[in-house]
């Protein structure tokens, strides 16, 4: 059975085994086991139960990553993107006063899209006619976003009437618990510490627990938190997808996951060495996996899932294989034991981990022509866009209404795809409906 299991892999053929899978799958989880605590956060803001939600984040990871192990056999895992959820939380429910279940709805409908463009390669054509730079804009962009969050929820950074923010107080015992934590975790993050954000979560528990910030929990380990709050309502209020207001909320869905997931999976297979000559072989069902995995994900009551950035840890340690992300897939099963966590994880703890995965990012800002106003114009507007209007999508909208405008000044109005002119049109129809909404 283990031969066999090598063969399917190609163990032999990638140079790997075992002992080399398993470890990359550790640390990998390793690495984002920190989701489980953040989505459920996150989500738990827009009125959604954290029980549920850290149940169906650890059922759909583990699906996500059996799926993209098994059939894509990628070393790469899936779980709940950072950056949507906090869109679906922040922008969706508690700006536009849509309720969660209709919310959820939203992300079952553009998961279906999602599979549908998949399926027909419309995803590849569409991503294809977004400029790099504008993609990496948007990776910034969703990573300052993230941060902001992230300081704002740690009580570094505070609303303020005469300058809209501004320093929290330090004369309170919850921000210096997000500083240390911060402090630690990029001391970790600079000395290369595998699994640095989650050892970083840890100690700040620990640090929050001894000194009274955090209250202990009265049991460790339980039973998986019940479903019952979330499984299937996507399915149950699909029917309230009625006005022109949430068509571009699920447009929002569909386009940022557009740039997270396909973005990520060619970054990944790249650090992996799959890519040949520049083609990503099974690069097809990779995509029919992490969209599958958004539909489910829906289902069972979680923002949109998505290849997961940290899914680099373990292939920087060796992993080659979807044995790795199998490995992976089964710590999450393992991980839906440990809800009781949840009442320790508290928003200065998870703070840092926001503000890190920000700073990573951000890393993304060095691809960007800079010297080409043209270019650069746009993507500035989505790089500042997106914390100041505290939404992804209005981030986005800006960048790419004036990006058409800019390069037909700078004579460069050919070399904007199509695709593109239409979006730009797209985006001034959904600002409109925002402010009518």
């Amino acid at each position: 059975m283990g031969q066999k299991i090598a063969s399917y892999f190609q163990f032999d053929e990638l140079g790997t085994s075992y002992k080399k899978e398993f470890l990359a799958g550790l640390t990998t989880f390793i690495s984002m086991v920190y989701i489980l605590f953040v989505n459920p956060n996150v989500l738990g803001v827009s009125g959604m139960d954290k029980g549920a939600v850290f149940t169906a984040t650890a059922l759909a990871s583990a699906f996500g990553c059996f799926l993209m192990g098994i059939v894509a056999r990628y070393p790469i895992a899936i779980s709940a993107s950072l950056g949507i959820n906090a869109f679906f939380s922040y922008t969706v429910v508690l700006g536009m006063k849509i309720p969660w279940q209709t919310a959820l709805a939203g992300v079952f409908v553009a998961s279906i899209l999602f599979m549908i463009l998949t399926a027909f390669k419309i995803r590849e054509m569409v991503v294809d006619a977004i400029p790099r730079d504008l993609k990496m804009a948007i990776s910034a962009g969703i990573g300052l976003f993230i941060a902001f969050i992230g300081l704002s929820d740690g009580g570094l950074v505070t609303a303020n009437k005469s300058t809209i923010v501004g320093l929290g107080s330090l004369h309170v015992g919850s921000t210096w618990l997000t500083i240390i934590g911060l402090i630690i975790t990029i001391i970790l993050m600079s000395a290369k510490v595998p699994g640095a954000i989650f050892i970083g979560m840890v100690i700040n528990v620990i640090i929050g627990l001894a000194t009274g910030l955090i209250h202990a929990p009265t049991q460790w380990v339980s039973g998986v938190p019940s479903l019952h709050s979330t499984f299937g309502v996507a399915l149950m209020n699909v029917g309230h997808i009625n006005t022109l207001q949430l068509a571009v909320v699920v447009l929002t869905f569909l386009l940022v996951t557009f740039f997270d997931t396909t973005g990520t999976l060619v970054g990944l297979t790249e650090q992996a060495g799959i890519v040949k000559d520049n083609k990503i072989p099974r690069i097809g069902r990779a995509l029919a996996a992490d969209s599958t995995t958004m539909v489910v994900g829906s289902l069972l009551g979680t923002s949109p899932m998505g290849a997961f950035v940290e899914s680099s840890a373990g292939i920087a340690v060796g992993g080659r294989s979807g044995f790795t992300a199998v490995v992976v897939g089964i710590f999450f099963l393992l991980g839906s034991f440990f809800s009781p966590l949840l009442t320790v994880i508290t928003s200065q703890v998870t703070a840092p981990a926001l503000i890190i995965v920000g700073t990573l990012m951000a890393q993304s800002l060095k691809n960007i022509h800079w010297e080409k106003f043209e270019v650069a114009a746009p993507a500035f507007l989505i790089l500042v866009g997106m914390p100041l209007t505290y939404s992804i999508s209005d981030g986005i909208a800006l960048g790419f209404i004036t990006y058409p405008l800019s390069m037909i000044a700078a004579k460069r109005g050919k070399e904007v795809s199509p695709i593109m002119y239409g979006l730009a049109v797209v985006f001034v129809i959904f600002l409109w409906i925002l402010q009518a909404g």
